[in-house]
């Protein structure tokens, strides 16, 4: 009779060891659960996990407990809050187009790249009337 086998529950957060693990982990994250809201924020939670959830607070401006909540399973934060997370743990998320193509940047008349701030009011193009 062989002996018992012991298992562990998999916990992705203790093997995010190094940047470069993080980044793989994310752009995974990020190609895989792209229809799902509570893969992404799960994900969060496992990276703010690995580097420390009491930091990610005092970062965040948010509690902890708040945190746990909001970035487990089934946590359902608000689209601000995943966006202060975000910026706090050093993530980027990046667009593309459908295709898979990076959109090119913005250019403004004259071949200068155009910033954009989605908060700005819209500029009005074509000959004012």
């Amino acid at each position: 009779m062989a002996g018992k086998i012991r298992l562990k529950k998999w916990d992705s957060a203790a093997h995010l060891k190094t940047e470069a693990d993080i980044a793989r982990y994310w752009e995974a994250c990020l190609e895989e659960g792209r229809d799902d809201p509570s893969f992404i924020t799960t994900a969060l939670g496992n990276i703010a996990r690995a580097r420390g959830m009491s930091q990610l607070a005092r970062k965040t401006g948010l509690t902890r407990e708040g945190l746990y909540k909001a970035l487990s399973p089934g946590g359902n934060p608000e689209f601000g809050t995943v966006m202060k997370v975000i910026r706090a743990l050093g993530l980027e998320v990046h667009g593309a187009t459908a295709k898979g193509r990076a959109a090119p940047p913005l250019r403004g008349r004259r071949g200068a790249k155009v910033r954009t701030d989605p908060r700005a009011p819209p500029r009005r193009l074509g000959p004012r009337l």
